[in-house]
């Protein structure tokens, strides 16, 4: 698995509004989506293109466009707020959903959703959340990929754990290229990334409230 650290100006910029405590859920929202676009863009160096005739106002030039466009894959809550970023740069892509809440008290992904395509093979798909912490999540939805025949995966995270980025490598599964801002050292006893920037959704939508034995 190849790992990206995007390292831009623009990148650092809208990282440190997305750790600040004082960003308000606007200014948080607003750094998140500059950011989403900027890791997109990134991500999709490897797409493959076609290549045709495209008609000027002066002459005959050459066109490209993506071959296969990939499918969209935010987990949600937080991940929702990739959308429209990702779409931005891929307008003609597919967007699927896997939906998962957290167990506060033990720290593992409880899948509540699950909507994809029944068959992935060959599909590039670009699975993407703003944070990968222990990795529990993001495992748990590439499985699901998996299980559907994805064999050409992109995971974009805009902070990552140490911890989080090893339990992916070790999990062997066959993701082609991790993209992140920054990569943390640490999580603490709670699971939250350190220094990290809190709780992605809840600074994107404010808090949660969602019933874990009801799910």
């Amino acid at each position: 698995m190849d790992i990206q650290v995007v390292k831009h100006p623009l990148v650092a910029s809208r990282m440190t509004i997305m750790r600040d405590k004082r960003s308000d859920n606007a200014a948080f929202r607003a750094a998140l989506a500059d950011l989403g676009s900027m890791l997109v863009y990134e991500a999709s160096q490897d797409l493959a293109v076609e290549a045709f005739d495209v008609t000027t106002p002066v002459g005959i030039g050459p066109g490209f466009r993506l071959e296969k466009p990939p499918i969209i894959v935010p987990i949600i809550r937080a991940g929702l707020g990739m959308i429209d970023p990702a779409l931005s740069m891929i307008p003609d892509a597919q967007v699927g959903f896997i939906g998962m809440a957290r167990d506060e008290t033990t720290h593992t992904p409880v899948p509540y959703l699950e909507a994809l395509p029944d068959n992935l093979s060959g599909q590039p798909v670009m699975l993407v959340d703003p944070m990968l912490a222990t990795g529990g999540s993001l495992i748990h939805a590439l499985r699901l990929l998996v299980d559907r025949g994805a064999d050409d995966i992109t995971v974009v995270c805009m902070i990552s754990a140490q911890p989080g980025v090893d339990a992916l490598v070790d999990s062997g599964l066959p993701v082609k290229k991790l993209v992140t801002a920054v990569i943390d050292p640490s999580l603490n006893d709670d699971a939250y990334i350190v220094p990290g920037l809190g709780d992605a959704g809840d600074r994107l939508y404010g808090p949660r409230n969602i019933d874990i034995e009801a799910l």
